[in-house]
């Protein structure tokens, strides 16, 4: 039960402290569940998160599932995904009951455009940690299909796809085959 309300509260702190939704999480949740806890090594992690990446949803809720599901089993997928989403939807409700009255307001505009900034340093964070480690070939690929997807808004899904495909061929070729 203790084990429970760990992943529960590290997730709720997660979902509490991070502004600019899912990528935004990705630092946190890295440092909570490899430095702070210990509950994965890093290649596990980014093993999870590419499968969280390619799973439908969102991201920081997939991973959630995930970690949980590592630690626990489905009632650890459901402590971590209660507490990544509590505070969103807490927050989101305040917001609906009284955003009519606060839209207009400069200080609350200004607040958000001062935000902006941080949200994208907390999006391009993990993906700068992530490639740590990555052979330079590999930085460039991501860079160009990056590109690709932005500049002609090809579905990443082919990509994803098509990478997974080229794994398991490389594999094959090399004689390792998939672990089972």
């Amino acid at each position: 039960m203790r084990e429970l309300f760990e992943i529960f509260w590290s997730f709720l702190k997660i979902g509490a402290f991070t502004f600019g939704g899912g990528y935004a999480m990705i630092p946190l949740i890295q440092h909570e569940v490899i430095t702070n806890r210990r509950w994965l090594a890093e290649k596990d992690f980014l093993d999870l998160l590419t499968l969280a990446q390619a799973a439908p949803g969102p991201i920081a809720l997939n991973t959630a599932v995930f970690v949980g599901y590592k630690q626990r089993g489905y009632v650890g997928s459901l402590a971590a995904v209660a507490g990544v989403v509590v505070p969103s939807f807490t927050i989101l409700l305040l917001v609906a009951m009284f955003f009519a009255d606060i839209r207009n307001n400069q200080w609350v505009d200004a607040a958000f455009r001062g935000m902006r900034p941080a949200v994208v340093a907390l999006i391009i964070a993990p993906i700068v940690g992530l490639t740590r480690g990555m052979h330079a070939a590999f930085v460039a690929l991501a860079m160009a299909v990056a590109v690709v997807v932005w500049y002609f808004g090809i579905s990443p899904v082919w990509f994803l796809v098509a990478g997974a495909a080229a794994g398991v061929a490389l594999a094959a070729y090399r004689g390792k085959g998939v672990k089972r």
